[in-house]
């Protein structure tokens, strides 16, 4: 029987409010991270050392094919045999961060392959440095065509971020398991959960769209 209880969720909102900001916390660092890391991973495998080619290439599949929460245990509980010793915040974010990161080199790379041959050969012919030729004429022409599989992964590795919770991450589940482990009431917490990754995930998902229609107007392309 449906039996929702208003004084009760009025007494755990602001439980759950804090802990929506470390979520969204959790999410945005972790997407930084995958940005710089997952351009990185785009770029190394495209250089004419094939060494470091090949090695970034099978690092980048060992992310892509193992799941997320074992990347989590992996950091947490086996960095420290290492001497790397992290808090559940930076394993997670940093877990997070590398697994999407794996993912975005693949939406940079397409990004990059999009760009016209012709563009590659008129920047050689200028004899200018690979810097100069990434970053001031290659990637601004391949960010546009990036855009959505960027945009998909920042909603993705929201939605990811209850997986925090296996190692003690206290995001939106973790603390509506708790209050449900403390009150015997799990109704309210996860419906209310629920209604938050929904009201956060929609306008986002929103926003994203309209900004890549903005940027292809600015560059042209629509």
């Amino acid at each position: 029987m449906f039996d929702w209880k208003w004084d009760f969720t009025i007494e755990i909102m602001p439980r759950l409010l804090w802990a929506t900001l470390n979520t969204l916390m959790a999410a945005g660092f972790g997407y930084l991270i995958a940005l710089v890391v997952g351009l990185v991973f785009a770029l190394a495998q495209r250089t004419g050392f094939r060494p470091l080619t090949m090695v970034v290439r099978e690092i980048v599949e060992f992310i892509r094919s193992t799941p997320l929460v074992v990347q989590i245990f992996f950091v947490f509980y086996v960095g420290p045999q290492f001497g790397i010793r992290l808090s559940p915040w930076t394993s997670g974010m940093i877990a997070i961060g590398l697994h999407y990161a794996a993912y975005l080199s693949e939406v940079y790379r397409a990004g990059l392959d999009s760009v016209p041959r012709g563009q590659w050969e008129a920047c050689k012919a200028l004899n200018l440095s690979n810097g100069r030729t990434y970053f001031r004429i290659i990637i601004p022409q391949a960010l546009p065509p990036s855009l959505p599989g960027m945009g998909n992964y920042l909603v993705g590795i929201f939605k990811d971020t209850p997986m925090l919770s296996v190692i003690g991450v206290a995001e939106l589940m973790h603390t509506a398991t708790a209050v449900g482990s403390e009150t015997y009431r799990y109704l309210e917490p996860y419906t209310i959960v629920g209604l938050i990754f929904l009201a956060i995930s929609l306008p986002t998902a929103f926003g994203l769209r309209r900004f890549e229609a903005w940027v292809r107007r600015a560059f042209g392309m629509s």
